[in-house]
């Protein structure tokens, strides 16, 4: 029995998540979010988040809704997918202190701490992370996955949405796809 696909963007959070789900929807992918959590100086054009995510391990019902569809779903909930759909995995990869640089300019803008755990700490408990998701990744047999890097899409897109479209079958807009990539909002570097 051919199981139903669903398509997921994740990756640690500030790796280019919201970037990429935008990019799926200017290429022509219905998105499953809620808008609860509106765009702010940090993702100004948008989360593209859906709460119910945040709950995967206790519900699943919302999963049927995403089918056919794009979802985000951090990184540490991909292990609580259950294997009654297939997966289609966009994974996105920043440079380490990218990641930490921004994490901490999000940080300041809301008025908390920036300095709870050093970099050096942070990076290592990231890294060990990847470790576990990418093995994960690997075993599953109703996950597809590809490996998206946020720097090189910003510097070579046109090679970077041909491949994603590639992944997702050849369906999607690759013009509108490119128009959707604002390198202006690479400012963390």
């Amino acid at each position: 029995m051919q199981q139903k696909t669903i398509t997921v963007v994740s990756g640690l959070p500030r790796s280019g998540t919201s970037m990429m789900m935008k990019i799926l929807e200017a290429g022509g992918l219905n998105v499953l979010t809620d808008h609860i959590r509106s765009a702010d100086e940090d993702n100004p054009k948008g989360y593209y988040e859906f709460e119910r995510v945040k709950a995967l391990e206790d519900d699943r019902v919302w999963l049927e809704e995403a089918v056919g569809k794009v979802v985000k779903i951090i990184s540490a909930l991909l292990s609580k997918l259950p294997d009654d759909y297939h997966y289609q995995i966009i994974f996105m990869h920043r440079k380490m202190d990218e990641i930490l640089a921004s994490q901490k300019k999000m940080l300041e803008r809301r008025g908390e701490p920036t300095d709870a755990v050093a970099d050096e700490e942070m990076t290592a408990a990231f890294i060990d992370h990847l470790g576990k998701v990418n093995h994960w990744l690997n075993v599953r047999p109703n996950v597809d996955t590809l490996h998206v890097d946020y720097n090189d899409t910003i510097a070579n897109p046109e090679e970077n949405v041909k491949r994603i479209n590639q992944f997702l079958g050849n369906r999607l807009n690759e013009e509108k796809m490119l128009a959707a990539i604002d390198q202006r909002l690479y400012r963390n570097k």
